[in-house]
């Protein structure tokens, strides 16, 4: 499941992006480059008139490029500006402005949070992830689905369905509430929070959908699904994850998972890059959100922590230093060099 190259793949499966104009430029660019027909003798066209242009390659799908950028942070950018113009005008209206809401470091205080792009913190990186997924389904651009992700045709509970399920968008914490009680009952880590965002949004590219009010249970779930078995080690079984979701069947999990696979393509792989730039955009939709990760002051536990940590990664790079200069001897190190004394006969 690993293996990120597949035969069964054919050339002609490459994934379609919505947006046909990248297709149109590139194309207008390939005919701007041929010759005319009045030039005369061979013509042999240079190396950089071949190279597609970083335009065109930068509107490639974000979950696989790490130079392009994410879908949920372009989409939340129109509602970011319009919280910091009203905010703005509060603060002008108002005499007396509230406290502040962010902590600031101080020559006396330093305030630093546990987060890292390694060690995400789980409760946070949760919010911000289903914060992603809530831009997604207010700013969809239409209601484009499959009948495996339908909640009505596949339902998550026995329940009743409401009849306006399709119209009404979930709040932000109704989709935290779902996405928590997955990752605290089957045990995730907030890696694998960061990779679901990126599988869905692969998946949403990919097979050209949209996460809407009726599917995004379900996409969401088929997302971690995924990402559970490819980043963890000792994986969840898809029997526990029908001990959370009691009204679930097995078979209805194993045909969502194999659909969700065929419509990735079976491109599982998530690039060191492409990860790390997934974990940034989210800090900043946070910031941007006033969701900000916990700051705590430097104490000395924490300072030493830092420290221990700070010393792993330096005597780690020390030896991978060591290991690639082996084959090289610096001018410095030749002094003290014993040379064996020559056998004449």
């Amino acid at each position: 499941m690993g293996n990120t190259v597949s035969c069964c793949v054919s050339p002609e499966s490459s994934p379609k992006l919505p947006s046909r104009q990248p297709a149109e430029r590139l194309e207008e660019f390939h005919t701007s480059t041929e010759v005319s027909d009045d030039q005369a003798g061979p013509y042999l066209q240079h190396i950089s008139d071949r190279e597609v242009p970083d335009e065109l390659a930068l509107e490639s799908n974000p979950s696989d490029h790490a130079r392009a950028s994410t879908i949920f942070l372009s989409k939340s950018q129109t509602d970011v500006r319009d919280k910091r113009k009203s905010n703005h005008l509060n603060h002008i209206s108002h005499v007396s402005p509230g406290p502040p809401m962010k902590k600031y470091s101080s020559c006396s205080t330093i305030f630093i949070d546990d987060s890292t792009v390694s060690q995400p913190n789980l409760k946070s990186t949760i919010k911000c992830v289903t914060l992603a997924i809530y831009y997604h389904i207010k700013k969809r651009d239409s209601d484009r689905s499959l009948d495996i992700f339908d909640e009505k045709l596949h339902p998550l509970s026995k329940e009743p369905v409401p009849d306006d399920y399709a119209y009404v968008d979930p709040e932000h914490k109704h989709i935290y509430r779902f996405v928590r009680t997955l990752f605290s009952a089957a045990q995730l880590t907030a890696e694998c929070a960061i990779v679901t965002l990126v599988y869905l949004e692969r998946l949403l590219t990919y097979a050209e959908l949209d996460i809407c009010p009726a599917n995004w249970k379900r996409i969401v779930l088929g997302a971690i699904l995924l990402a559970s078995k490819v980043w963890d080690d000792q994986a969840v079984w898809n029997v526990d994850y029908c001990q959370i979701l009691k009204d679930l069947t097995v078979e209805d999990l194993n045909e969502m998972e194999r659909q969700s696979l065929e419509l990735l393509q079976f491109n599982i792989n998530v690039p060191a890059s492409v990860y790390a730039k997934y974990y940034f955009d989210l800090r900043q939709l946070a910031d941007d959100n006033n969701l900000n990760f916990p700051l705590e002051p430097l104490d000395n536990q924490r300072a030493q922590k830092l420290e221990a940590i700070s010393r792993l990664c330096e005597d780690k790079y020390k030896d991978l230093s060591k290991a690639a200069m082996r084959r090289s001897l610096s001018a410095d190190n030749l002094i003290g060099v014993r040379h064996s004394n020559a056998v004449l006969s």
